[in-house]
């Protein structure tokens, strides 16, 4: 059943001052909403709960990607065309700027924003194995203040999060330290356009002296949230990959994943799938072979 325009009260205050006086004055009353490309899907499908809208869409405090000298900033009303396009998150986080040009169309590209993906807060999100890997932070706001939060903590299971009901992300901070790594980044879908992710994966790594010398790999599709296989991690670190250890980090990854059948694909095949793209990701690691 579709929803009735009638139903529903949006409001666009356009500073983002007065938006979290909204939010603290009104807590829970109101939904944000930037791009709406989720909002939309529900709102089509009658399945929107909320009746209350109010729009942070081209806030200035919510745009833009900062560049400083150890991270760069990007705004949570950034959208994924401007991820793609923005030269300097190309080419020191090239798997967010790939996992960007994955979502949707471009017309879903040109409306959906970093903060939006986020706060959708679905395991299949096509960027959030990215900031898994990157390490991301988050800086929250609101009327009493800011705070900082490491992304890696901030989802605490499906469709839960530490976001209290008066903040907003105002934006995603990513270290230029890793900029020097190798990366990795694979979508596992039904096709190579327009799909929701089977399996997605992001690794960036250092190889010293022929042994692992810092690895990050992340997943996305395969536990009600992302998640960082931290496990997998410890296991490789100082050590140089032979076929014992790619085993190894096969079970280890089946371990710490909760595959579902559902209807894009069955837990066993993204269960399997998964395990061979960390083995790929490790093995492209050693020979130096790793691009985005």
């Amino acid at each position: 059943m579709r929803s009735n325009p009638a139903d529903f009260e949006l409001i666009a205050p356009g500073t983002l001052q007065e938006v979290m006086s909204i939010l603290a004055d009104q807590p829970r009353k109101w939904l944000p909403i930037a791009g709406g490309t989720d909002v939309m899907v529900q709102y089509t499908a009658g399945s929107l709960a909320s009746r209350k809208l109010i729009s942070i869409w081209n806030l200035p405090e919510l745009r833009g990607i900062q560049v400083l000298s150890e991270e760069i900033r990007v705004g949570a009303g950034c959208t994924y065309t401007e991820l793609r396009e923005h030269s300097v998150v190309a080419k020191e986080f090239p798997l967010l700027a790939r996992a960007a040009g994955w979502t949707g169309g471009i017309a879903n590209q040109n409306r959906g924003t970093l903060g939006g993906n986020i706060v959708n807060a679905s395991p299949a999100g096509d960027s959030l194995p990215a900031l898994l890997a990157y390490d991301a932070e988050l800086i929250l706001v609101s009327v009493r203040g800011e705070r900082r939060v490491p992304y890696v903590h901030f989802h605490t299971g499906y469709k839960k999060m530490k976001l209290e009901p008066d903040e907003l992300i105002r934006s995603i901070c990513l270290g230029r330290r890793l900029s020097t790594y190798l990366h990795y980044g694979r979508k596992v879908g039904a096709r190579n356009a327009q799909a929701i992710a089977k399996v997605c994966i992001a690794g960036v790594g250092r190889v010293h002296a022929g042994v692992m010398d810092d690895v990050r790999i992340a997943l996305g599709s395969v536990a009600p949230l992302p998640i960082r296989l931290m496990e997998v991690e410890r296991m490789v670190q100082g050590r140089s990959v032979d076929r014992e250890l790619l085993q190894l980090a096969r079970k280890a990854t089946g371990s710490a994943i909760q595959p579902i059948d559902d209807i894009r694909s069955t837990a066993k095949y993204r269960e399997a799938v998964s395990g061979n793209l960390v083995a790929e990701f490790l093995e492209q690691l050693r020979e130096g072979k790793v691009t985005s």
